[in-house]
């Protein structure tokens, strides 16, 4: 049976339950979850899930969903927390035809900082373990069959799952931000990390925002 049969079950894709997800009805591909024993590998992730072109610098809030990346493992991941600048410079949501076009002769520069994740003694580790209590508890609750990737009302909803989900986002954007401290920017307004503020900016639409800066898809 290959990766792109759809006769293997997952509980990620879709209601018929398989591995495989199409983008136009016909196609057929592996979802990610086929790769479950492909572990070890790095994700590359940009929580605020916009490109976001800020003068200032500023992150937008990150989502949520970085921390179920963290907390819903089997083991915690090595969390590696990067900056990255010079993309608007090559790529600026404002540019003209040819839009499509990078904008050569431009610097982009990553800068990595310290693995505050993995096994140990860290913040990460102790939200995990409060969540897997969480988890046990809806269980004995009677939610129903545990299935990998696949949350209760009470595990998405509830408010102790959430201020977990919160709090393991603002540590994340907080290793983040110290990465963009030792690149020698000052400090950003501590309100920036809240999703109120960005409400702010004008709706979820794209282009350039009320603050001035600049958004689009990814």
């Amino acid at each position: 049976m290959s990766y792109s049969s759809r006769d293997i079950s997952d509980p990620f894709s879709s209601p018929n339950q398989t591995f495989t997800y199409s983008t136009n009805g016909t196609d057929c591909h592996a979802a990610p979850s086929a790769y479950g024993a492909r572990q070890y590998s790095w994700v590359h992730v940009f929580p605020e899930g916009k490109v976001h072109q800020h003068a200032l610098k500023a992150m937008r809030y990150f989502k949520w969903g970085i921390a179920r990346l963290v907390l819903e493992p089997d083991v915690c991941p090595d969390i590696v927390p990067m900056w990255i600048e010079g993309n608007e410079q090559i790529m600026h949501e404002a540019r003209r035809w040819p839009k499509f076009v990078p904008r050569i002769g431009n610097k982009c520069s990553v800068w990595f900082g310290e693995n505050v994740g993995g096994e140990g003694n860290t913040i990460f580790n102790e939200l995990r373990n409060k969540w897997r209590r969480r988890v046990e508890d809806d269980h004995q609750r009677g939610s129903g069959e545990m299935v990998v990737g696949v949350l209760s009302d009470g595990l998405k909803y509830g408010e102790e799952a959430v201020a977990l989900r919160e709090e393991c986002t603002r540590h994340i954007r907080k290793a983040v931000l110290t990465v963009r401290r030792q690149r020698g920017l000052p400090d950003e307004d501590p309100k920036a990390g809240l999703v109120e503020t960005w409400q702010k900016e004008g709706g979820k639409h794209e282009g350039k925002k009320k603050d001035g800066s600049w958004v689009g898809d990814m």
